[in-house]
């Protein structure tokens, strides 16, 4: 069974910042091949389909970005899943915006939601893709940059960058690592 991992806060207030992108991601993955992340569990909401004939999960923790972790304890305790079967798709401040970065381990750059999953898995070998947001203007803090809607220019740009992202994870699943970080990693 593959894990997909989607980074974000729950609530109406911050569906449409910067800090969702996870999130956002799944949800196009789950528009696409027509999957409801809606079956609460593991202090997530959860939905699973097959993909080449095997199953993958689609999971949006509930719990807010910085104790991601304990749901995902809750999740890998519970539906016996292997840590090698994990993606995290989520937001990365180094990364200009729309850039896409694949990684088979790693720390967590000052992430949050990384450094909670990393400490409740004990382990940094799960896959990762980063999606960058960029760096804050001048003057503005991170913690209140990743919180913001995005600008009517992210916005325009948006729609291809959720596209991409869900066709990087796809192909993650599908072609394994090597494959996808030649083909996603590089700038468009």
């Amino acid at each position: 069974m593959k894990i997909v991992l989607g980074l974000g806060n729950p609530g109406k207030k911050y569906e449409r910042t910067r800090h969702n992108l996870g999130f956002l991601i799944l949800d196009r993955i789950a528009a696409i091949h027509r999957v409801a992340v809606t079956r609460p569990e593991f202090q997530s909401l959860t939905g699973s389909w097959k993909l080449d004939g095997k199953e993958a999960w689609l999971v949006k923790p509930q719990t807010y970005m910085n104790r991601s972790g304990s749901a995902v304890r809750e999740l890998f305790d519970g539906a016996g899943a292997k840590i090698k079967d994990l993606v995290v798709v989520y937001d990365d401040l180094d990364l200009p915006f729309g850039r896409l970065r694949i990684r088979a381990r790693g720390g967590s750059g000052g992430h949050q939601g990384i450094e909670s999953i990393l400490e409740a898995l004990g382990t940094e070998n799960f896959f990762r893709v980063r999606v960058g947001i960029g760096r804050p203007p001048p003057g503005v803090e991170a913690v209140d940059f990743v919180l913001e809607t995005f600008s009517g220019a992210e916005i325009a740009l948006l729609d291809g960058i959720l596209n991409r992202g869900a066709d990087a994870v796809v192909a993650l699943l599908r072609e394994g690592p090597q494959k996808t970080m030649e083909r996603f990693n590089r700038a468009e």
